[in-house]
């Protein structure tokens, strides 16, 4: 699964590598511990151009009663997109881009739980294909996404058994182009992305809380097992 993220690019360097425009100001800040129900930084298509907006970080469908279902829907798996009536015609027609840093997972054996950081070796931004959908609140549009997820990769499956699904950088313009409707196109490109291109390593139980977000949240931390920090 895909329950906290990090983005601490440079925005200069994201809308480089994402080839996008800003098209109001968005007050973008690097952040080290996004956390569900919070704003999060997307990449749509509107009419051919690649623009950043903002969603809340939770699917709320357009069909909701309240916005209580958005902490339930943070995460979606790519197996049943094609079928689930909550995901079906987003799959066809709303589809976002997600950039990241990083993104954690936690070791349950260990007491308290502890965090394990996992980004790419290069340290470069990539982007999680994501979902979103727009639902009118009492008091106006509330615009909202999940993030995909697939099986974990040999990285990560001896923390977890799912992984946010991370599209290479030459998939996302098919993933974003709205002339692609076909969940046969769509699908084959939410696969565990490569082990060898990515890292993981212990950070600080700080994490655990949403309300610590600073840099401290990414320092390599001790093995807490009495090992090395390697995995």
């Amino acid at each position: 699964m895909c329950g906290r993220f990090t983005l601490t690019s440079d925005m200069d360097i994201l809308l480089y590598r994402f080839a996008a425009v800003m098209l109001v100001d968005l007050a973008y800040l690097p952040r080290y511990n996004i956390a569900p129900t919070q704003p999060v930084l997307a990449v749509v298509d509107e009419q051919g151009q690649r623009v950043f907006t903002v969603f809340k970080w939770g699917l709320i469908p357009f069909w909701a009663k309240d916005a209580k279902m958005a902490a339930r829907m943070i995460n979606a798996r790519s197996e049943s997109l094609a079928e689930k009536p909550s995901f079906k015609h987003l799959l066809k027609r709303r589809r976002c881009l997600i950039p990241a840093t990083g993104f954690y997972e936690w070791i349950s054996t260990v007491k308290p739980k502890q965090p394990v950081y996992i980004k790419l070796k290069s340290n470069e931004p990539f982007a999680f294909a994501g979902l979103w959908d727009e639902w009118q609140s009492p008091t106006g549009a509330v615009q909202s996404c999940t993030i995909i997820t697939t099986d974990a990769n040999s990285l990560i499956q001896p923390v977890h058994h799912r992984m946010p699904a991370i599209l290479q950088p030459e998939q996302e313009q098919l993933w974003l182009d709205p002339a692609v409707n076909e969940s046969r196109e769509l699908l084959p490109l939410l696969k565990p992305y490569p082990s060898e291109e990515m890292e993981m390593y212990w950070v600080s139980p700080m994490v655990n809380s949403p309300r610590n977000d600073s840099p401290a949240c990414i320092v390599p931390a001790s093995d807490p097992t009495g090992g090395t920090n390697d995995f």
